[in-house]
């Protein structure tokens, strides 16, 4: 990891080169499946984490680094979504406590971590380490949870 903020920071803020605007909105990623689209956003769950049920939420309007940068209508149909994915989390694996993270110091385009921390949690008392080792869910595994979230979001 760098050590110190990239020279051109301020570009990649205003959206320079921002690999999540680039992508579109695809169905699936080298990193996750979509399991929500909405207006405001594209819900990835994640092949690889820390924790089962690990979901991003991706903003999917303009370009925006940070959360006060949107409408007020903007804001409230992002965090709906937010929430929305949150619930269905909640519903699905009944966690013990759901962190909602919204970070943006790698790639800074507006996304939130919403993540489940379950009973067997690796650090049941603080974050959960953005590096070091993921575990790559298994694939059969990682469908069902895709479709059975698919299925929650849609009823919402």
């Amino acid at each position: 990891m760098p050590s110190e903020w990239p020279a051109d920071w301020e570009e990649l803020k205003r959206g320079k080169s921002c690999p999540m605007c680039a992508s579109g909105r695809p169905a699936e990623t080298e990193y996750g499946i979509r399991v929500r689209e909405a207006p405001h956003s594209d819900a990835y769950l994640q092949k690889k984490g820390k924790v089962r049920g690990y979901c991003v939420v991706i903003w999917r309007g303009r370009h925006v680094a940070e959360p006060f940068e949107l409408s007020a209508d903007e804001s409230a149909g992002y965090w709906h979504d937010v929430l929305a994915v949150a619930k269905a989390l909640e519903d699905e694996y009944r966690p013990y406590k759901i962190n909602i993270e919204m970070l943006g110091n790698t790639t800074p385009h507006l996304h939130t971590h919403v993540r489940p921390r379950h009973r067997q949690d690796p650090n049941p008392f603080g974050p959960l380490a953005h590096d070091g080792e993921y575990t790559t869910f298994p694939e059969d595994q990682l469908r069902a949870d895709a479709a059975a979230l698919q299925a929650r979001l849609a009823q919402q």
